[in-house]
């Protein structure tokens, strides 16, 4: 075994006579990383060579042997800079199967990668790295809002935790936030309810958390930045005695923020899971995780005269007693047993449960004419409370066979269900009105008559069966493909009238698809995808009015290529798709009181993404997006008024990040990054097109020891005024011009 030991920064390899026990794997420095036990297969990424290099294991499971047929804990999580065509991903497949064997568009973004380039948040994580993602987050969906291929909001782009999903209630999802924890985000692109079931037409997004480690790792950081923005990170693990090992982390935010007034923001994460082994092919793992938040209230800023004037760029027109918080609570234990290289099973028992709560006015129009011209009118009023709970289990179990000399087999088979409760309390009854002078800004307090109660109640349980395949003909071809029989009802009772209703959806998805390697670590792929999204804000507040439709139905066709080359030095991919959703709720046009599922909306676009480690010092990654999304058949249910061939709204056609690190001294290391994001319409008619825009950001960092470096980073360098998501009256501004000063440690 080769392993990789470092002296005053100079880094020497060692001939082990024995398999040497796992060292920390440091994000901080990085110089070299190393991929074994594949023997066809050695990454090298050389970025700071007189750094001492960190020692990382393969994502790939050990060998599997008699005496220890599960990878070291901790061993299979291990990331590198760059795509990480050839490690093995929890998301496109349950299989264990890499990118570079999944006949999918996947991406894994490292940890080391986000915490380098300052991304705090999953959204930024996601948008900043991964390929053709837009962020459509506000308080209102709990901030995590995505799109991706034509298709946004967190009823056509999942979000996972851990492999788990999170049901959305209400169009929100408000865990997980933070990326301090967060081992690596795994990104799938395209259909993906064969695994995961109705809601994935757009994509999945699943944050993959640290683990718990059979050797001893600890780290914190520390910044201040602008606006007296305040950050904290800390997170420890390693063995307790030979069966036990531990990790923790907790992580924390406060700031006074960009607005005034009611611009502050803060939260809270913290987690813990302990893994127990009482034998070599046994291992159990129990984790808790908390997060609070208290997001910024802020939920857009008025249009005047089609701009947004500088004298109220920095003005938050909510009230004065606005209030958002957000506090999740997820609990999991998950077992696995291996007791031979060709059986495995893994089950995961979980539980989540949110308490959330608005209170703001929401909606911002500016009166051009009549008595309250000039003024804002300020409406929305909404006081919400969400009480909800998630419990289920998922189990798998994974046959590997042999069929013949280069022929093999490897099915897994397994069922998922869940049960959630969830209680909506509002005061839409009466939402308030009010005007403001937007120039001299008195905020005023929440109008609420006292008609905040409980509106309804539901409860949805769901069960699935799901099965996937691959079958190696031979080194150069296998064929993958997957099934899934989708089974949720919800009971949803109105507490105010009494009445109730019950509904039960059906259906069954399935993929298939080839991957062809005519040449080690190049892979020519095509898949054929089916995917389900519900009608509405989603199962679990499914609307009586939508009850009455069936599910949205889509199928995708993608091809394309990906490349590990040069050494390991460089990675790419190519991938052409084409997607059509159909059975969306549309109007007649000769009678628009009938509302039909008859509309169809349709996605095609290439994807390329690249990672290339020029020199020992220069690395650059990049990707470009270019779709073009259209509604084939749609006539407005409100208006009647026909879209066909119109964008669906808050859906750019041109997405291009670039990342360029450069270790020009050596303690020192600069990165920019370069993102630029097309127009887009603000409403289905596409009447009102908003700009599009380039945000550049940049970091610079210091070793001032091998284990410990600061680093200043400075976001949005050209202070782009631009908007995350809006519509021809109101735009959610992002943040202004900002920096701050991190200082590092591992020991």
């Amino acid at each position: 075994m080769l392993a990789l030991s470092a002296i005053g920064g100079q880094a020497s390899a060692q001939t082990a006579a024995a398999p040497a026990p796992p060292q920390p794997a440091q994000e901080l420095p990085q110089v070299e990383v190393t991929t074994t036990p594949q023997p066809k297969k050695t990454v090298k990424a050389k970025a700071k060579p007189k750094k001492a290099p960190p020692v990382q294991t393969s994502g790939a499971p050990s060998p599997a042997t008699p005496a220890d047929n599960l990878a070291a804990t901790g061993a299979a999580t291990a990331t590198k800079p760059g795509l990480n065509l050839d490690l093995p991903d929890q998301t496109g497949s349950r299989l264990g199967l890499t990118p570079l064997e999944t006949p999918a568009s996947i991406e894994v973004i490292p940890g080391v990668t986000i915490r380098e380039r300052g991304q705090n948040s999953v959204v930024d994580a996601v948008t900043q790295n991964a390929t053709g993602f837009t962020s459509t987050a506000s308080p209102g969906n709990g901030g995590t809002s995505l799109g991706t291929r034509g298709f946004v909001g967190h009823g056509s782009v999942m979000q996972l935790y851990d492999g788990t999903r999170m049901y959305v209630a209400a169009e929100t999802l408000t865990f997980p936030f933070n990326t301090w924890s967060a081992e690596r985000i795994e990104v799938l692109r395209g259909p993906a309810s064969v695994l995961y079931g109705e809601g994935a037409i757009g994509g999945v997004i699943n944050v993959v958390p640290k683990k718990p480690t059979d050797y001893f790792t600890n780290e914190a950081e520390i910044s201040y930045g602008t606006d007296a923005t305040k950050r904290f990170g800390v997170g420890s693990g390693g063995p307790i005695g030979e069966q036990l090992a531990y990790r923790i982390d907790a992580a924390g935010t406060q700031s006074d923020g960009w607005l005034d007034p009611e611009g502050d923001f803060s939260d809270l994460a913290l987690s813990g899971a302990v893994s127990y082994r009482p034998m070599r092919d046994l291992r159990f793992t129990i984790s808790h995780d908390h997060g609070d938040q208290s997001p910024m209230r802020y939920n857009g800023t008025p249009l005047i005269n089609g701009v947004i004037p500088d004298a109220i760029r920095f003005t938050n027109l909510n009230v004065a007693d606005s209030d958002v918080h957000f506090l999740d609570n997820w609990s999991q234990i998950k077992t696995e047993w291996r007791p031979n290289e060709w059986f495995e099973v893994r089950n995961v028992a979980y539980r989540l449960a949110s308490k959330r709560h608005w209170r703001n006015a929401e909606s911002f129009a500016y009166q051009d004419s009549g008595p309250n011209a000039g003024l804002i009118e300020r409406t929305a009023y909404f006081e919400i409370f969400h009480e909800q709970e998630q419990i289920g289990n998922r189990f798998d179990a994974t046959l590997r066979t042999p069929l013949m000399e280069t022929a093999k087999n490897e099915v897994l088979v397994g069922f998922d269900v869940n049960r959630i409760e969830f209680r909506h309390t509002n005061n839409f009854d009466d939402n308030g009105l009010s005007y403001v002078d937007p120039f001299n800004f008195v905020p005023g307090s929440f109008l609420n008559p006292g008609t905040t109660y409980p509106k309804f109640d539901t409860d949805t349980s769901q069960y699935s069966l799901f099965a996937e395949d691959r079958l190696t003909l031979s080194e150069e071809l296998s064929i993958v493909a997957g099934i899934r029989l989708e089974h949720p009802s919800i009971e949803r009772e109105n507490l105010v009238t009494g009445s109730s209703f019950e509904k039960t959806f059906s259906d069954v998805t399935w993929r298939a698809g080839a991957v062809y390697t005519p040449i080690r670590d190049v892979a020519f792929y095509g898949q054929y995808a089916t995917g389900v999204d519900l009608v509405g804000s989603g199962i679990v507040t499914l609307s009586q009015f939508a009850s009455d439709f069936e599910l949205a139905t889509a199928r995708q066709i993608e091809i394309g290529v990906k490349q590990i080359f040069w050494g390991g030095r460089g990675e790419w991919t190519l991938a052409g798709y084409d997607i059509e959703k159909q059975n969306l709720l549309s109007a007649d046009p000769n009678d628009t009181q009938n509302i039909r599922q008859v509309g169809q909306q349709s996605s095609r676009g290439v994807e390329v993404a690249v990672a290339l480690q020029l020199t020992d010092t220069l690395r650059y990654e990049g990707n470009v997006a270019v779709l073009q999304a259209r509604y084939d058949e749609f006539v407005d249910p409100d208006s009647g008024a026909d879209f066909a061939d119109h964008r669906p709204n808050n859906v750019p056609e041109q997405i291009v990040n670039n990342w360029l690190s450069w270790a020009f001294l050596p303690q020192w290391e600069g990165h920019v990054g370069v993102r630029w994001v097309g127009s887009m319409y603000g409403d289905d008619a596409n009447t009102y097109k908003r700009p599009g825009f380039t945000v550049v950001n940049v970091g610079l960092d210091y070793d001032v020891t091998e284990n410990s470096e600061i680093a200043l980073r400075v976001y949005n360098v050209f202070d782009e005024l631009y908007a995350v998501y809006g519509d021809s009256t109101q735009w959610q501004l992002a943040p202004p011009r900002t920096g701050e000063l991190v200082y590092r440690v591992k020991y």
